[in-house]
């Protein structure tokens, strides 16, 4: 990165030639992913329009706002370096905090929405990832990441507090600490759903921990700085306990690691307590970092596997469920729905409770959040390109299979094909029992989710590459298994952030709790925030209907408001940081974000579709009660008064979150102005200037200036 100053030197022939092509290749996915029509089209130009896209945002927008904007300085201590107590505040070696930012923010929502948006057909989904990722979401990370390492790591909800001003601040810490709570509940239901009866597994990610607290004391105690040698120590135990996995579940061992549901919610909310407690260094950031390279090692062999094999897209590009919003895996129209639905692949506003949580007290240099920030979440955008491309390459007919419920589809092969010919598809009932064969699953019918259709084309795609079709069960299973790993690495992160959160905002009545590391305020919060999700999550195992499925519903949108409250804290600082000509960069995607996000809130609200509104749903479901009619997936009287509660929980919630979000904005909208009008009576809660004394490369790669550095740093050190 050009230091301030310094003047500008030309690129040279060979950058200028290398950054040509990048763009020709991103340039030609794009036209042949938007302009063919009837025609078959290789998955390999959404990756290609993918990757292009993503080259030229990290190389040019993103080094724009480091830069111009927000004007990283490396000469300044982070609150890693300034505040280092070796629990929660720890300068982090920038490839192991890379590892650990994006395993913490890469949840359910990349793998999972992405598929579930393919209903709309391939194109709507792809455009917003790629785009939406580039100006939105890796925008809302870096910069969130940027001002919480200025303000010594405070929380989103703290700093809208501190810059906004108690009443909206108020209600940024609220709507913040609760949908946070409902996004612990989903993701950790999600895992006991893909971990239950499964050996494999539970196992193979069970031994994620011991391998982590190894790495971390090798790290701390046994060799300090030696990533490269504990990252491979890390990845050859990893494999070796994916192996294991398998004989583990062939083994008389098996029953030990087939756990039911409702032991898996008591051993999750115990690993995430402890997590939470730990420092940092012994269990979270190593066991992300290594979570990581299965993560990205899946994910780009899956991405190589699409270059081999170039399988086409089976699925429309826009299909006609976009435009009539009656599809079977979720109703709704295009606008606003696909874009809530795809959530975390594009803009997530969970990633702004971790730019504001964890990373940043541990990062080592202001110069790494370009490559922290903004380059996981094009990470993570990758990811869900690829789920979408896992979904959009099998037959169309098995994808509606999978993904509409028995209600509309039925319990049998007969009925199911019968329904998905009534839907547009054709799929007959000896090819749905085949694809259910080849994976060694009974029945592949009604799979909702996302997770399985994922794994069917992860398996598609690998069987070709390694192994042939006798391997498709394997890579089945190992998707699954991948999917819950995935998931699990942001559970554990989210928990400690949640008690960030609760010690902020408990911090405001007693002083004690704004100390992170306070030992009582540290083991009460921990507590406090995984019996809130851990509470939800246990009613929703025991009842279908009850405990956090009530809030699943509610999970897309409030992710979104989530986000509009980064992007609305981040406008503000922007601001009153003189850098109001720069506002746009985080308010355009701001209004975007609300207006989709407030208009799907709005149709969840006061749509008169019982499959969108939640009143009409109400209403629909007590009729039938008073009627004496039992209608799905109610299943008897107790589960339609169950229907009837959730609805109208859902329907409160979903006004109240949206009002909390308007209030924020409108409260930002007035400070902004007082602060035009008054520049000189803005207070910033900003940390005063420390000189680091810690030198460190900004990217994975040192550049020949920083290797300079590090050898005259090395000379000079002690």
């Amino acid at each position: 990165m050009r230091p301030a100053g310094q003047p500008r030197t030309a690129p040279s022939p060979r950058k200028i030639a290398v950054w040509t092509a990048v763009a020709l290749v991103g340039a030609a996915g794009w036209t042949l992913l938007a302009l063919s029509r009837g025609e078959q089209v290789s998955a390999a130009w959404m990756v290609a329009a993918a990757l292009g896209s993503y080259a030229i945002g990290y190389r040019f927008y993103a080094r724009f706002i480091a830069t111009r904007v927000l004007r990283f300085d490396k000469t300044r201590a982070t609150p890693a370096e300034r505040l280092n107590d070796g629990v929660d505040f720890h300068p982090t070696d920038r490839r192991v905090l890379l590892g650990h930012h994006f395993a913490a923010i890469a949840g359910a929502g990349p793998l999972v929405g992405p598929v579930l948006a393919a209903q709309m057909g391939y194109l709507p989904g792809t455009i917003w990832i790629i785009v939406g990722v580039v100006f939105a979401g890796a925008v809302q990370d870096m910069v969130v990441l940027f001002f919480s390492t200025r303000r010594d790591g405070r929380s989103l909800g703290q700093m809208a507090r501190e810059e906004i001003g108690v009443f909206g601040g108020a209600a940024a810490l609220l709507a913040a600490f609760a949908i946070m709570i409902i996004l612990l509940g989903v993701l950790a239901l999600i895992i006991v759903n893909a971990l239950a009866q499964s050996p494999w597994g539970t196992f193979s990610i069970g031994m994620t921990i011991p391998i982590a607290l190894l790495m971390g004391f090798y790290l701390r105690v046994l060799r300090p700085g030696r990533v490269t040698e504990v990252s491979l120590i890390g990845v050859a135990l990893l494999l070796l306990a994916l192996v294991a996995g398998r004989w583990v579940a062939d083994s008389s061992w098996a029953d030990t690691f087939t756990l039911e549901p409702k032991t898996l919610v008591v051993w999750l909310v115990a690993y995430g307590f402890i997590a939470s407690v730990l420092p940092v260094w012994t269990l979270l950031a190593p066991r992300d970092y290594l979570s990581t390279f299965m993560k990205i090692g899946t994910i780009g062999l899956l991405a190589v596997g699409v270059l081999i094999t170039l399988p086409n897209l089976k699925m429309d590009a826009v299909t006609d469920f976009a435009g009539r919003g009656d599809g079977p895996v979720f109703a709704g129209s295009l606008f606003p729905f696909v874009f809530i639905t795809i959530a975390c692949g594009a803009l997530s506003g969970f990633h702004a409770l971790i730019s504001s949580g964890t990373t940043p007290k541990m990062v080592q240099k202001e110069t790494q959040i370009r490559m922290i920030g903004y380059g996981s979440m094009l990470m993570e955008s990758f990811v869900a390109v690829m789920a979408l491309v896992a979904a959009s390459i099998i037959d169309p007919g098995l994808y509606f299979a999978m993904n509409a419920p028995a209600g509309v589809i039925g319990d049998t092969v007969q009925s199911a094909s019968q329904a998905v010919a009534h839907l547009g598809y054709s799929i007959s009932p000896d090819q749905l029992a085949a694809a259910a064969k080849a994976v060694e699953e009974h029945t592949l019918l009604s799979r909702t989710g996302g997770a399985p259709t994922l794994a069917v084309g992860v398996a598609d795609i690998f069987s070709q590459v390694f192994g042939g079709a006798g391997m498709k069960a394997f890579w089945y299973h190992f998707a699954i298994m991948f999917e819950a790993l995935f998931i699990l690495t942001a559970l554990d992160a989210g928990t400690r952030v949640g008690r960030f959160m609760l010690q902020d905002m408990l911090g405001n009545v007693y002083k004690p709790f704004r100390r992170v590391s306070w030992k009582p305020g540290l083991l009460l919060c921990s507590a406090a925030v995984v019996a809130l999700w851990g509470y939800f999550l246990w009613v929703g195992v025991h009842e279908p209907l009850g405990g956090i499925n009530q809030l699943f519903p509610v999970f897309g949108i409030a992710n979104q408001l989530l986000a509009a409250v980064a992007l609305t804290v981040c406008t503000t600082l922007l601001v009153k940081s003189g850098r109001v000509k720069w506002a746009w960069i985080t308010g355009v995607p701001l209004a975007w974000d609300a207006t989709v996000t407030l208009t799907a809130s709005w149709q969840k609200v006061f749509s008169g579709d019982p499959k969108v509104g939640f009143f009409t749903q109400r209403s629909v479901y007590q009729d039938a009660i008073e009627a004496g009619k039992v209608l799905p997936p109610a299943k008897n009287m107790g589960d339609m008064h169950t229907v009837v509660t959730n609805s109208t929980v859902d329907g409160v919630l979903s006004a109240v979150l949206a009002l909390l979000i308007v209030v924020v904005i409108a409260d930002a909208a007035r400070v902004c102005v007082r602060h035009l009008r008054d520049p000189a009576a803005t207070r910033l809660s900003e940390a005063p200037y420390v000189k680091s004394a810690i030198v460190a490369p900004a990217g994975l790669v040192a550049s020949e200036e920083e290797k300079a550095e590090l050898a005259t740093a090395q000379r000079s050190g002690p």
